[in-house]
């Protein structure tokens, strides 16, 4: 890059009124990173020829070679007004793939503004909603581009006004989608305000019924017209980015209002919409398609470009002089020689409505500079979901104001947001880059050279020998020293991370030292504390705060001194020695302080920042290992910087000591496996078959067998043989009667009596939604960490826990009578009690505070139950949240039971006192168990024995732990138990001709076909399915094999899925035995899936095996 353009770019970052920071999203392959390379040739980074080509942005080997952005990347560019105003634009292309939607959310964290760019022809896609949802949520503003309308006249072949009437409702859905995102906010607000007035009023249930509100009542008091994209607003831009060309309203408006005598700003208004030109008065007048008229945007706009591409695509020669000249654009001679029609349309509709121009000057106009950052969007990111901005200390607050004013002062704090980690190799570094020689230096090396040829000329053969020995010896040197492998061939020495970031306030400077900031950090926990000052030389980690204050505060607040900072610039970066606010960043020597995202701030009374939101969630998992065992430690080293490097993978260490890599999808494992091996292990690695979660629910009790008939006779036999599969020594009178069992400690002190019941899907779907604000609930009763006390918590927060308790309440109303009151009676949620299951406290003589107490009295109720038993409640608890983290059918996640505890009391045993006697104890310690344990009638409320009372089997706390786990688990095997399957929901766009081999595929691997219908205004098919994760693999491949490409399908993890056959089914009725037969060898999907995942995890699997099989054969001879 050129040193003065360098300085430019520098100085126009000091001036935010002059700077935006803008990321294009985008549905996959509808035209980003084309825009983007359009741009970045408007700078003269690249030729105007490889628009499109080249892919700039995409820097990466495997992006080139699928053709789809993988990372988001940034660059600055340059950008000036004929107004004489000059401003630095910061670009990002994001990835449209869904897979890599992570990618989009660090994106959309740094940026102020998006680029949306629609293909015209496949219209509103799957990631469209999703990328409008995520601006959105971000508080950033939106323009729209409508890209590929070439598609329209080369290959839909549309006139101009149906042209025009396509585009019309490819905006109108493009802003249906903006209405249900404001609608459904303001109803929630609307909603919340009617909330808050009931709770005040403290209406009772009956009053409530009667009175009537207006949901929508919201919607007429806010303005929205600004949300909206319009053309006549300057928001929506028309383009070709293949061809070069693309147009704002404005850029026509402009140039008829000269041509017409019209004012530009009526041109503006009545260009786009149903208005009309008569020619004799020249006005302009509303009712075009009334009265059969041409629209304006049709008669001026649409035609004029559909008769440049007639002529040029028809090969007219004299027309397309005609049309140059007309518009006083200059081919050049090799374009004019040109036999392709494109490279000529490019070179003329580039010069005559250049794209780079429209879509620049849309962005300086219609998105905000960094000082316009909303309050909204400042308290979204200051606070967390469920922490209340205003509970900050005083410092905290002050912060907000720095952050509006977007200040680069000295006095002004250092605020700056880390979204993600990403690799660089040290050769792409300036440091590291080869600078060109001057004359000088050219000169010198020249006659360094000459004198070297004039020297080797000079010796002698035997000395040319004797280096050629040497030379030779040397070689052989280096042969042994690969193959006892002393070179080392990790590819970390050769990658340096560079943290991706936005400074949000003060000047960020090489050499500054900041701290670093936790996702855990609570700036509460500094007040009152003395902090250590930055500029201390011995100050090396926050340590010193802990001493002083809580021993937590050092583990989420470190120090960190900036090192090198650069400018990115695409596949390039350049050093500068300061940021100022408002601009993005690449800062170096984070690799040891962060993970994957985080806050730096000079301040550390400055909260960590709202963690991101990613729209797909890791769930495809993978084994790796090295091939060579001796580099375990270089995989366990490359799987850590892998971690840091990709923003939604995660990689985990089971219990079996395996390493799983755990991605989002298909396209996403290979990604991360190719930048394992190639770039952060450097080794050659092994990976397993992909490893699929499933889930483990029970389902009612089914009133009909695989032959449909009426088994209602028959459930104690179902019930009896999935028991005894898994535990063999179970006999006949310990089966369970009614769904209800008992278990004792192994003391046989305390029975527990247990029943698993399946919750309404509705209720298990709401809890799987509201995973968040469950954990909220978890963090002021203090079950998962230290209590908060509920006034610190967002009001919104307190609203949305009381909103999700009186759903709950309704749906389990709604269920079944056994379900009512069960909302006040929920002892705990699980697994990791954040979960879809439900342990439920029935239990006549426990009065257990509710779960929902802090959030309706603002307090934690006063316990009333007795201490004794309240001490081995979390035993309970947790042997609850052991069953359902790892089920009994396969040691997947329960989902969708309720376990309800109906009894839990002590019975009558003198087992303990022969242990003692065992151990040949005194007379004194059989005397204290003696009276410890006297004997009575089963007492009902006091589940344990006096801690004086000597126990062999451990703890009884411990004891009390096993045996509600294995209550449960026998509790659930009594039910008809059910695999839960990942769905992925898939959309595929299809020709007709190709439908019947796509349903074949789909068939084969348990798709299922939701909907069908064909696109309007072509002749491509839309086709919504929902498809098994564990079917997935090498599906997409296997579409565009089977329809020669013409199908390829976009996968979204959807849901969870019952599968519908019984994994333990054998044949049990008679008509069950009489059509399967007595082996019933017919293909169980359920049963296969189950034995995989036993399998893998090294459970027993019951199967039949033959070795050393050997043909029968008669001996008799033939006579």
């Amino acid at each position: 890059m050129k040193r003065a353009m360098l300085e430019k770019l520098i100085q126009l970052e000091e001036t935010p009124d002059y700077l935006r920071n803008i990321c294009i999203l985008a549905h996959v392959d509808h035209g980003k990173t084309t825009i983007a390379d359009a741009l970045v040739a408007s700078n003269g980074i690249i030729s105007q020829r490889l628009v499109g080509k080249l892919r700039y942005m995409d820097s990466r080997d495997d992006e080139q070679i699928r053709g789809i952005t993988m990372k988001s990347s940034a660059i600055a560019l340059y950008y000036a007004e004929q107004a004489g105003n000059e401003y630095l634009i910061n670009l990002i292309d994001s990835p449209g793939h869904v897979d890599f939607s992570s990618e989009v959310s660090t994106a959309v964290r740094l940026c102020d503004g998006a680029l949306v760019v629609v293909d015209v022809v496949d219209g509103v896609c799957p990631q469209t909603h999703a990328v409008l949802r995520q601006a959105w949520l971000e508080h950033i503003r939106p323009c729209l581009v409508l890209n590929k309308i070439d598609r329209l006249i080369l290959e839909l072949k549309l006139t101009p006004g149906e042209a025009c009437d396509h585009l019309m409702k490819i905006l109108e859905q493009v802003n249906a989608i903006t209405g249900t995102l404001f609608s459904s906010t303001v109803m929630e607000a609307a909603s919340k305000k009617v909330n808050e007035t009931l709770q005040q009023q403290e209406l009772e249930t009956s009053c409530a019924t009667d009175q009537v509100y207006d949901w929508s009542a919201g919607l007429d008091k806010e303005d929205d017209s600004a949300l909206y994209f319009s053309p006549n607003q300057g928001n929506v831009v028309f383009a070709s980015a293949i061809d070069g060309w693309g147009f704002g309203i404005n850029d026509f408006a402009v140039l008829y209002s000269k041509k017409l005598g019209i004012n530009a700003d009526i041109l503006r208004t009545t260009l786009w919409g149903d208005y009309y030109l008569h020619s004799k008065s020249k006005r302009i007048f509303r009712g075009a398609q009334a009265k059969g008229k041409k629209p304006l945007f049709v008669q001026f706009v649409l035609e004029n470009l559909w008769a440049v591409y007639d002529a040029v695509m028809t090969r007219n020669q004299e027309l397309v002089d005609k049309i140059v000249n007309a518009m006083n654009i200059k081919m050049s001679p090799r374009d004019a020689r040109q036999t392709d029609p494109r490279v000529r349309l490019q070179s003329i509709c580039s010069q005559w409505l250049p794209l780079a121009q429209s879509v620049l000057a849309m962005a300086v106009h219609c998105l905000p500079s960094p000082k316009q950052i909303s309050s909204k969007r400042i308290e979204r990111l200051m606070s967390s979901g469920v922490q209340m901005f205003e509970s900050y200390p005083p410092e905290t607050q002050a912060l907000a104001e720095c952050f509006q004013s977007c200040s680069s002062s000295e006095d002004s704090p250092v605020v700056v947001f880390v979204s993600k980690l990403f690799p660089v190799d040290f050769q792409a570094l300036p440091q590291n880059r080869r600078q060109p020689l001057t004359k000088e230096e050219i000169e010198q090396k020249r006659e360094v050279v000459r004198k070297q040829r004039q020297e080797a000329a000079a010796a002698v053969v035997k000395e040319s020998e004797t280096q050629v020995s040497a030379s030779a010896s040397a070689s052989e040197g280096v042969a042994e020293n690969k193959a006892a492998g002393r070179f080392e061939v990790c590819g970390t020495r050769d990658t340096k991370f560079l943290a991706f970031a936005r400074v949000f306030s003060g000047l960020l400077r090489s050499g500054q030292r900041l701290y670093v900031l936790g996702p855990k950090h609570n700036p509460r926990t500094l007040e009152g504390l003395v902090l250590p000052s930055l500029s201390s030389d011995d100050l090396e980690a926050v340590d010193e705060i802990g001493l002083q204050g809580d021993v937590d505060i050092a583990r989420s607040v470190s120090v960190f001194t900036v090192k090198e900072l650069y400018l990115l610039m695409g596949r390039e970066v350049e050093l500068v020695k300061s940021a100022p606010a408002g601009s993005v960043v690449g800062i170096a020597g984070l690799e040891k302080h962060i993970v994957k995202s985080g806050t730096l701030s000079s301040s550390a009374f400055c909260p960590a920042f709202a963690p991101m939101s990613f729209d797909a969630s890791p769930i495809v998992r993978v084994a790796v290992e090295p091939v060579n065992p001796s580099q375990m430690t270089a995989l366990v080293d490359g799987l850590k910087l892998l971690n840091q490097g990709d923003p939604c993978v995660e990689v985990l260490v089971q219990e079996t000591g395996e390493h799983v890599l755990v991605a989002a999808g298909e396209v996403h494992l290979q990604h991360c496996l190719e930048d394992l091996r190639d770039r952060f292990a450097g080794i050659e690695i092994k990976a397993s078959e992909p490893i699929v979660p499933f889930r483990e629910t029970v389902i009612p009790s089914p009133k009909i067998d695989m032959v449909n008939e009426d088994i209602s006779l028959q459930k104690r036999s179902l019930v009896a043989n999935q028991l005894k599969l898994l535990y063999n020594n179970l006999d006949d009178g310990d089966l369970p009667s009614d769904g209800l069992v008992i278990e004792y400690t192994a003391n046989r002190s305390c029975a527990l009596h247990v029943r698993a019941l399946p919750l309404p899907s509705s209720v298990s779907d709401l809890l799987e939604e509201n995973s968040e604000l469950l954990r909220a609930l978890m963090s002021i009763t203090g079950e998962s960490q230290p209590g908060q006390h509920p006034s610190r918590m967002k009001e919104e927060t307190l609203a949305q826990l009381r909103d999700l308790r009186l759903k709950l309440q309704e749906l389990l109303n709604e269920a079944d009578s056994y379900w009512q009151g069960a909302v006040d009676n929920i002892w705990a949620f699980g697994p990791k009690r954040t979960g879809p299951n439900i342990l439920l406290n029935r239990l006549p003589n426990y009065n257990r505070p509710s779960v929902w107490d802090p959030v309706l009295n603002g307090t934690q109720r006063v316990d009333q139950s007795d201490p004794s038993v309240r001490d081995y409640d979390s035993s309970v608890v947790n042997g609850f949240q052991l069953t359902t983290l790892a089920g009994p059918v396969c040691d997947e996640p329960m989902m969708g039971v309720c376990f309800v505890v109906e009894e839990w009391s002590i019975v009558e045993t003198h087992a303990s006192t022969v242990r003692l006697q065992e151990k040949e104890t005194t007379a004194c310690d059989v005397k204290m168990l003696s009276d410890a344990i006297e004997p009575s009638s089963p007492v009902v409320g006091s589940p344990f024995l006096p801690s004086t009372s000597f126990d062999l089997y451990g703890p009884f706390s411990g004891q009390v732990i096993s045996a509600m786990k294995e209550a449960c688990r026998r509790a659930f095997l009594a039910q008809p138990v059910r695999l839960l399957a990942a769905m992925y929901s898939c959309e595929i766009q299809a020709t007709a001709d190709v439908l019947g081999r796509l349903y074949a595929v789909l068939g084969r691997r348990g798709g299922q076909v939701l909907a069908e219908e064909m696109r309007e205004g072509s002749s491509m098919f839309v086709i919504q399915s929902v498809l098994p994760v564990a079917e997935s693999f090498g599906f997409a491949e296997e579409i565009r094999k089977r329809t020669s490409g013409l199908a390829s399908p976009q996968l979204v993890f959807s849901h969870w899925e019952v599968i519908a056959q019984d994994p333990y089914w054998i044949p049990t009725t008679e008509e069950e035995l009489a059509h399967f037969g007595k082996k019933a060898d017919y293909e169980n999907q359920a049963k296969k899936y189950m034995d995989g995942v036993r399998r893998r995890k090294g459970l027993f699997i019951e199967e039949k095996t033959v070795e050393h099989g050997e043909k029968q054969r008669t001996l008799s001879k033939n006579k």
